[in-house]
């Protein structure tokens, strides 16, 4: 089993930053997926991240260019480092692994942007 929690939300006003973390721990493989999804109120949750083992990157056309996910493998931790934060960035985000084809995922930090 996989168990991920993420810590760092919190009320932030528009265009100011945080930084997200999700710390793994459990059965994790050398190899695997992790990055970060969100859940904005009334809507359906929707991918933002991800990072891979070897350090390659994707990211949500809305965040590209404002949001930097990372990771440290020896510590089983991926960030989220958010900045220039907009209203529309507020939500609940939850942390993703995937290995073995399987996905785990953590209980969300819930992130809200003030106008």
């Amino acid at each position: 089993q996989v168990q991920l929690v993420e810590s760092g939300g919190g009320l932030v006003q528009a265009g100011g930053s945080l930084r997200l973390s999700c710390a793994a721990s459990g059965s994790i493989d050398s190899t695997n997926v992790m990055g970060w999804y969100r859940q904005a109120p009334g809507k359906q949750r929707e991918f933002v991240a991800v990072i891979f083992t070897g350090g390659s990157t994707n990211y949500a056309d809305s965040v590209k260019g404002r949001f930097t996910i990372s990771r440290d493998n020896a510590k089983y931790t991926v960030y989220l480092q958010m900045n220039s934060l907009k209203p529309e960035d507020t939500g609940v985000y939850s942390c993703n692994l995937c290995q073995f084809g399987m996905d785990y995922w953590g209980k969300g930090t819930l992130v809200t942007v003030s106008s």
